[in-house]
């Protein structure tokens, strides 16, 4: 017998209810896989929107967790420790840059990327002080903080947290002739996600990075990609401007940086933007902790192997052949990159899709009204990947019959 939402509504009576989460009660994992406290296996196709791009429970994450709690946990930036420097060192050699400012969660890394553009537009571009601006896209979604929502055109993210923080002009995602007219000599970085995770796996028109980074050159304004979701792996590179050979003058790192186990995100730049900051302008008690440095670094040399990013790659082909078989009257569109998908179902919610596939045994999650969100572990074995997406395809095909 499975819990009820009312039950479970119950048992978690002193969470803030910030979160509407499906009626299951997840337990344990391991790699695609979790069990719910009734002993259901499930199959993750979320992946903690992308934390867990490594799975759940990796050996040698875990271990090499285990072995810094032994040793040293916390020393906050009023020291050094022995792991800063090398986490930093290799994470900005996988990046192709000079510099990281290590932060915990990707909100953070967003915030300190605004303060590093405002900061390098008076210190270094010369805007006059109070004037700085920043472009922003529609459709956004960059956190939960105070300043990160008063750019979003979501009106769940804005409702009732207003007045907000000025400074920031949004225009259509993917529209640079729209993007050439909003930066003007008050321009200091122009901030986007190069596929629109929240937004349900939203996509630019083919070569709208290289118009942008070509933008950013000319007119002296900082390109920064957010690739919290999108980085690290999951779209089958290393970071998803790889797929126009863009680099960024900023990447906003998280997520599956912290290997699924903590929270760790990064800001990562060259020397020449990152250099702005002097002791006391910035910083964060735990931002680049030793437990943190540790689990990174051993995601950077998973990642500097270059396996998990072909996995990615190979088993994104698969998904998009599968994509491309759902029922046609039950889908408006499909997209796709990697191992990275957003569905537009018809006729019903992406809310009841995901009910519905939990009963079927899959994990997922939906987006703005009647999209689905597929992201599974990035080490999710072929044949579960079919599984699972079986079992869409039976629910898309029986939502149609029942409707």
């Amino acid at each position: 017998m499975s819990l009820t939402d009312d039950e479970i509504t119950r048992a978690s009576a002193s969470v803030a209810h910030n979160y509407h989460p499906l009626p299951v009660v997840i337990a344990q994992g391991e790699g695609a896989w979790v069990t719910d406290v009734e002993g259901r296996r499930l199959l993750d196709m979320l992946a903690g929107y992308s934390a867990l791009n490594f799975g759940h429970g990796d050996k040698q994450l875990l271990a090499t967790a285990h072995a810094q709690l032994d040793r040293l946990t916390l020393t906050s930036r009023a020291f050094h420790h022995d792991g800063l420097a090398t986490f930093c060192a290799e994470l900005a050699e996988l990046a192709g840059m000079e510099m990281v400012l290590p932060m915990n969660t990707g909100a953070e890394a967003v915030e300190t990327a605004l303060k590093t553009a405002r900061k390098w537009g008076y210190r270094v571009k010369g805007v006059p002080e109070g004037r700085a601006k920043i472009v922003v896209m529609d459709g956004n979604f960059h956190g939960r903080t105070l300043t990160v929502v008063s750019f979003s055109d979501d009106p769940e993210a804005t409702a009732d947290y207003g007045p907000f923080t000025p400074g920031f002009v949004r225009v259509p995602y993917g529209d640079i002739e729209e993007l050439r007219s909003a930066v003007d000599e008050d321009t200091v970085a122009v901030l986007f996600e190069p596929i629109q995770g929240e937004g349900g796996v939203i996509m630019p028109p083919p070569g709208f990075l290289r118009e942008l980074r070509a933008l950013c050159t000319d007119r002296n304004v900082l390109m920064i990609a957010d690739e919290i979701q999108s980085g690290l792996g999951r779209t089958g590179r290393t970071f998803a401007c790889d797929h126009e050979d863009v680099v960024p003058d900023v990447y906003l790192l998280g997520k599956a940086l912290g290997g699924g186990i903590l929270p760790v995100s990064a800001v990562v730049s060259r020397r020449d933007v990152l250099g702005v900051f002097r002791p006391g302008e910035h910083g964060s008690t735990f931002g680049g902790n030793p437990l943190a440095c540790a689990v990174g670094t051993a995601v950077v040399r998973r990642l500097k192997e270059g396996d998990l990013q072909e996995r990615a790659a190979r088993l994104g082909t698969v998904l998009a052949e599968l994509l491309a078989e759902l029922p046609a009257d039950a889908v408006s569109a499909v997209r796709s990159r990697g191992l990275w998908a957003g569905v537009d179902v018809r006729g019903r919610s992406g809310r009841d899709v995901c009910e519905g596939l939990l009963r079927r045994g899959v994990l997922a999650k939906d987006a703005h009204g009647q999209t689905l969100r597929l992201a599974p572990p990035l080490i999710v074995e072929e044949e579960d990947l079919r599984w699972g997406m079986g079992r869409l395809a039976e629910e898309l095909t029986a939502g149609q019959a029942a409707g």
